[in-house]
């Protein structure tokens, strides 16, 4: 057991990756960010460079906050982005970059092969998921099909805080949680492998060992600490996927707990003490162990407001955010689809597109911006409803994201959902809660540590519950009504 010493942190992000240096009560010495870019070289395709993004990141952010520290590093974990993975050879070298998560829409169709193959009962029976473009294994049998000289030198599969493990101790793992949106090849309810559906979508491929995310993956090497500046035989966590590790950073660990982040997407995710199913859902192993989760998120949230942000010239956020506060609930009669990006859940239709209903000459810039403030409340609303139906209850909501600060996007939230969500003092991110699962690492704390602070609550105005019933009836009509017209035109994108 450690007493003294610094902690760091750092989650690799879509388009950004944040660390901090932490003592072991959570105390923030410091934090650091590096912004990067994701590539997307054709429609459905969502890509990082594992050595230009998620090592160099991780170099960056580690020697910056090396330079901060007043006392030594005595362990260190990562989380980021998923699933995602990147395939490397037998040295540990990556054979392509590294492919997204769900708005990577690459392998619809493998998606629908397997689903048709191994059957929507077995799918739901053993990993309480249908597959989807959150699904990582027909990636893998996209890539199979697609990139066989890529396939033929593959000997790993990272995602970006197991790669950063790797380079750091030359362990191979895999969190349970992240590997529980490896659908087929994973089962929550077995916490293991399904070895036969691993094959069949990933034929040869060496399967990393599973461990819980706050368990230690290994030891910095000499090779790890020369790589990285990083002290000699520290532990290194497991760490786990952003989402996961941002909701353990606020405390939401216990049977109930929600927790709501706010960035470009927008993710749920409630813990349970038993795994639920549901067909547009994840079904996922959590953080700790004997702990489950239920859990979904929107393609594009955060990502709408950049896109109209740059639309209209690049004006500042508070700008349009003080323009859309003055439009009325409702935003004077726009309902939007927010599937920009297609969608992930509930509806789980990568050829889904966004669309701006009942625009006018008069239309205002704050309309639109609080349209589609509304319309990532709506998608969300319809989210929590799906987990309600699988059986799964909040009882506690907790925001964080950046998408929290400002206070228009959260109330939005809570009038359309009907929710309380309780905003924390510190809002990191991810990188905080990797912070937590190195001093755990270390015996400075345990699975009932929390280091969140309430700072605010934000409730529901009565005053708008009307409307808002009634606007999300209408969204939820707006898609059967134009999918068809929004398959016909992704089609038309996609194929060029």
């Amino acid at each position: 057991m450690t007493n003294q010493g610094l902690v760091i942190g750092i989650d690799f992000g879509t388009g950004s990756s944040k660390g901090v240096l932490a003592e072991l009560d959570g105390k923030v010495i410091a934090t650091s960010e590096q912004q990067h870019r994701t590539s997307m070289p054709k429609p459905g395709h969502v890509e990082h460079d594992a050595d230009e993004v998620w090592w160099a990141d991780f170099l960056a952010i580690t020697q910056d906050l090396l330079h901060k520290a007043s006392g030594p590093i005595v362990g260190i974990t990562t989380s980021g982005i998923g699933p995602c993975s990147v395939f490397c050879d037998a040295n540990g070298v990556p054979l392509r970059p590294a492919i997204l998560y769900g708005v990577d829409t690459r392998a619809y169709k493998e998606v629908e092969e397997l689903t048709d193959k191994l059957g929507v009962d077995a799918l739901l029976e053993r990993c309480g998921n249908l597959l989807t473009s959150q699904s990582h294994g027909p990636k893998f049998l996209w890539t199979v099909r697609n990139e066989p000289w890529v396939w033929e030198k593959a000997k790993y599969f990272f995602m970006s805080q197991t790669y950063v493990a790797f380079k750091l101790t030359g362990a191979y793992v895999l969190d349970h949680q992240s590997a529980s949106m490896f659908d087929p090849m994973y089962s929550p309810r077995t916490q293991s492998w399904i070895p036969e559906w691993s094959e069949l979508c990933a034929p040869g491929m060496a399967l990393p060992e599973l461990k819980y995310s706050n368990e230690i993956a290994g030891y910095i090497t000499a090779e790890g600490a020369r790589l990285s500046g990083l002290p000699e035989g520290i532990p290194v966590g497991v760490g786990t996927t952003d989402a996961f590790s941002e909701a353990i950073s606020v405390g939401v660990k216990d049977a109930g707990d929600v927790m709501l982040m706010y960035g470009s997407t927008i993710v749920a995710d409630l813990i349970a003490d038993h795994v639920m199913a549901h067909p547009n859902l994840w079904a996922c192993t959590s953080v700790y162990r004997n702990t489950f989760a239920l859990a979904g998120g929107l393609s594009a949230s955060g990502a709408l407001t950049t896109w109209l942000k740059d639309l209209t010239g690049g004006v500042e956020y508070a700008v349009l955010t003080e323009e859309a506060e003055e439009v009325k609930p409702g935003a004077n009669g726009l309902l939007a689809l927010p599937y920009f990006a297609g969608e992930r859940t509930p509806i789980s239709d990568p050829m889904a597109r966004g669309v701006i209903a009942g625009l006018t000459l008069s239309t205002t810039r704050g309309e639109l911006y609080r349209a589609l403030l509304e319309a990532t409340a709506y998608g969300t609303r319809h989210l929590l409803e799906s987990i309600k139906e699988a059986g799964g209850e909040g009882k506690r909501f907790v925001a964080v994201g950046g998408g929290t600060k400002g206070g228009l996007w959260t109330q939005i939230m809570s009038d359309v959902c009907g929710i309380e969500q309780v905003l924390p003092k510190l809002a990191i991110g991810a990188s905080y809660g990797d912070a937590l699962i190195s001093a755990q690492n270390v015996g400075a704390a345990d699975e009932a540590t929390s280091w969140m602070e309430p700072a605010a609550t934000v409730t529901p105005n009565p005053d708008n519950k009307g409307l808002y019933d009634e606007m999300f009836a209408r969204y939820l009509e707006l898609y059967p009504a134009t999918k068809d017209i929004a398959h016909f035109l992704a089609a038309k994108q996609i194929d060029g």
